[in-house]
């Protein structure tokens, strides 16, 4: 069986994180098969993805990074392509792996297909099923360029086949014969990873918050449908504000820097009043590592973000969901994530559900075994080093 030439690209730390699973599997599983090359966008800029981000979560840096930075979103796409272009005609990959719905999985997806480099997209057939979401048309988007699809979830796989995705589809696959697979997620791979080392890397952080096990909520806001509608910003975080001292619950909430400005540019009088909660832990971003150890330690999630809400069920947490919809509607019909918008009343009715009697949730295994990153693999392999000899 021939070696593989595979291309990764990411655009921002959630994805990096991501592509580690695969990183990693290839390092462990694969590497007499597999070359691997990660391209990164550089489409969000982040001061934290220094060697001491790579070096702390044991992975791998990117071979190229292009450095496109923040933009419109049809600039900064425009400008993605046209770098990943460059990279795809030197690089020569067998194949080229996506991940979720930022701009850099649709300038990936444009820039391989139409140079018929075959596409797969991990995490493939998510829909939020509202189009006003940047995310959703890159979603759509990528998946009907791809040539193998992984669905993390049933719900994801049932996506596809209604978009009409065809299970019973025979090799050759190619963008117009694509394979569909239900595969679990790789990020519960990284879970499974990083809770360990985060136990092993990190073990002083909750002494420093001066926070204890199972006894704090944690909370994050961080999409701007919640930070730029000052409106609902304030009803969120009002409502925690009241509801800590209420139940004399610690709350501990890591602040995007877009969230920090709103506070402290519209809503200032609320930011000294959180400021001043001795129940309320108001702190800087913190490290996956970090977010990982509150994730597991904590008591209950409050959060607008799409991975954190995967999260709070790996770590068998209660989840109110911060937003109208979700893509993981399999946690809602669980009944251990509930969508609470930023509606007041439905988030002080389920925080008080879930506060008082959060312990007898049920957490089923809907995101596989912990080893995706390696299926992933082994089908890729199958179906492209096989055939290419």
């Amino acid at each position: 069986m021939r070696q593989i030439k595979l291309m990764n690209i990411v655009g921002a730390r959630p994805q990096i994180i991501k592509a580690s699973a695969i990183s990693r599997a290839v390092r462990l599983h694969f590497s007499d098969r597999i070359t691997e090359i990660i391209v990164h966008t550089g489409q969000h800029y982040d001061r934290e993805l220094s060697d001491v981000f790579f070096d702390e979560l044991e992975i791998h840096k990117p071979h190229h990074n292009l450095g496109v930075g923040s933009s419109r979103h049809g600039r900064q796409t425009s400008m993605m392509i046209t770098g990943i272009e460059e990279v795809l005609m030197s690089e020569k990959p067998d194949i080229v792996l996506l991940y979720g719905d930022t701009n850099s999985t649709l300038a990936g997806a444009l820039a391989a297909s139409k140079l018929h480099f075959p596409v797969v997209h991990i995490e493939a057939g998510l829909r939020s099923f509202n189009k006003m979401m940047p995310e959703e048309i890159n979603r759509i988007m990528s998946d009907h360029s791809s040539t193998l699809l992984f669905a993390p979830t049933n719900a994801a796989f049932k996506n596809l086949i209604r978009e009409g995705f065809r299970p019973e589809n025979s090799p050759p696959y190619t963008i117009d014969n694509p394979k569909i697979y239900l595969t679990g997620d790789i990020m519960y791979d990284n879970t499974l990873f990083f809770a360990e080392l985060a136990e092993r890397k990190k073990a002083g952080f909750l002494d420093q918050l001066s926070l204890r096990r199972d006894d704090f909520v944690l909370a994050t806001i961080h999409r701007e449908a919640n930070t730029d509608d000052i409106s609902r910003l304030d009803a969120i975080l009002r409502t925690l504000n009241i509801l800590t001292r209420e139940y004399s619950a610690t709350l501990v909430m890591p602040l995007h820097p877009r969230t920090t400005n709103s506070l402290k540019t519209k809503l200032e009088p609320l930011y000294r009043e959180l400021l001043d909660n001795p129940l309320i832990k108001i702190v800087p971003p913190v490290s996956f590592l970090e977010m990982t150890l509150l994730e597991k330690t904590c008591r209950m999630i409050l959060t607008d973000s799409g991975g954190v809400q995967k999260e709070s069920h790996f770590f068998r947490k209660p989840c109110l969901v911060l937003r109208k919809e979700t893509e993981w509607i399999e946690l809602v019909k669980n009944g251990t994530a509930v969508l609470v918008d930023a509606d007041p009343v439905k988030i002080r009715k389920e925080f008080e559900r879930f506060y008082n009697d959060g312990d007898g949730l049920g957490y089923p295994g809907f995101y596989g075994d912990g080893r995706a990153a390696e299926f992933i693999l082994n089908e890729i392999l199958e179906l492209f080093a096989e055939s290419r000899e």
